[in-house]
C-alpha cells in the first residue's frame, strides 16, 4: 500500500477500475488523529478530477457511504472523486463525549464548538473547508476549482451550510433528508446550546433556513426526502426550508418519495441522481 505525505494508508481496494481508500491523519484543526475515505476513479491516474464530498449523519463514520451507498460504479462511469470525513472526533477524552448518540462522538454538527469542553476539538466547519479540503486537494489528483458537497441528515445539515457559508469553495450542492431547520429542532437545539451555548445568534449561523432568509444563496439544490422517514415531522422540517427558498428565488428541486424511510436503503435509491446532479455543475 502506498504512504502519502502526512497521510497513513488504513487500507485501499480496488474498485470499479478505481481505488476505494481509507486513511487517518495528524489533524492540526482538530488537536487528534482524523481518518477519512477516498474514492479516485480510474481516471485520476492520468489528469485531476473534480472532487465531491460526502457528510455522513449521526453515528457514523468515514465508511458509512462508501460501504453502504453504491456510488463507486456511477462515480467510476463519471469521473468523480468521493470524500468521506468522519462525523466528529473520536477518542478526545471528553467527558460525557459518548453519554448520547446525538451530542458528542459521531455527532460533530459540522460546526466549529464555541463552548468547553467541546471547542477544544469539535471543530468539523473548519476541518472540512479548511484542512480536509486542501488535504485531499494536494495529496490525491482534485481540481481545486471543482469541489462539490453533498450529505445526509446531520450530514445534509453540515452541506447546506458549509456551502452557504462558504460559496467560493463549493460549486455545487444537493442534500438526502437534511436537517433543514436546526434551530426549531430538537436535535438542533440539543447540539446548538452544547456546543455554542444560548446565544441565537451565534446558532443561526448554522441554520440553513435561517441563512437563506437572511440572504445567502446557494447554487441550484437538489434535496431528496422519504415520506416514510420517521424524523421528517420533528427534526427535519423541510417545509420550512422550501418557503425560505420560495420567498427569496434560491433554486430547489425537492423530491419527495413515498414509502422511504431515512436510513441507506433511501441513499442508494437515489444517489446516481445527486452524482448526475454534481457533474453538471463540476464538468462544465
Amino acid at each position: 500500500m502506498r504512504q502519502l505525505t502526512k497521510i497513513r494508508t488504513l487500507s485501499e481496494h480496488a474498485c470499479f477500475g478505481g481505488v476505494q481508500g481509507f486513511y487517518e491523519h495528524d489533524s492540526d484543526v482538530i488537536g487528534l488523529p482524523m481518518k477519512f475515505g477516498v474514492f479516485a476513479p480510474p481516471q485520476a491516474r492520468h489528469a485531476k478530477v473534480p472532487v465531491l464530498i460526502y457528510l455522513a449523519g449521526l453515528t457514523c463514520s468515514e465508511e458509512t457511504f462508501a460501504i453502504k451507498a453504491g456510488a463507486q460504479r456511477l462515480a467510476a462511469e463519471l469521473g468523480l472523486m468521493l470524500v468521506t470525513p468522519d462525523t466528529s472526533p473520536r477518542g478526545t477524552g471528553v467527558a460525557g463525549a459518548d453519554d448520547a448518540w446525538d451530542f458528542g462522538h459521531g455527532a460533530g454538527f459540522y460546526l466549529d464548538a464555541a463552548q468547553p469542553p467541546w471547542r477544544s476539538h469539535w471543530r468539523m466547519g473548519s476541518y472540512v473547508t479548511q484542512e480536509l479540503r486542501a488535504l485531499v486537494l494536494t495529496q490525491f489528483a482534485g481540481l481545486a476549482d471543482k469541489v462539490g458537497l453533498f450529505g445526509h441528515s446531520m450530514g445534509g445539515h453540515g452541506a447546506l451550510t458549509l456551502a452557504l457559508k462558504h460559496p467560493s469553495l463549493f460549486q455545487s450542492v444537493s442534500a438526502f433528508a437534511p436537517i433543514a431547520a436546526p434551530m426549531q429542532c430538537p436535535w438542533g437545539q440539543k447540539a446548538f446550546s452544547g456546543y455554542l451555548g444560548e446565544d441565537r445568534s451565534a446558532w443561526a449561523q448554522h441554520d440553513a433556513t435561517a441563512l437563506i432568509e437572511a440572504g445567502g444563496r446557494l447554487p441550484p439544490l437538489l434535496i431528496d426526502q422519504g415520506l416514510a422517514d420517521k424524523f421528517l415531522t420533528e427534526q427535519l422540517l423541510l417545509d420550512r426550508l422550501e418557503l425560505a427558498c420560495q420567498a427569496t428565488g434560491q433554486p430547489l428541486t425537492l423530491r419527495r418519495h413515498a414509502g422511504y424511510d431515512h436510513g441507506y436503503f433511501f441513499i442508494a435509491s437515489f444517489v446516481a441522481d445527486h452524482l448526475r446532479h454534481h457533474a453538471q455543475t463540476l464538468f462544465n
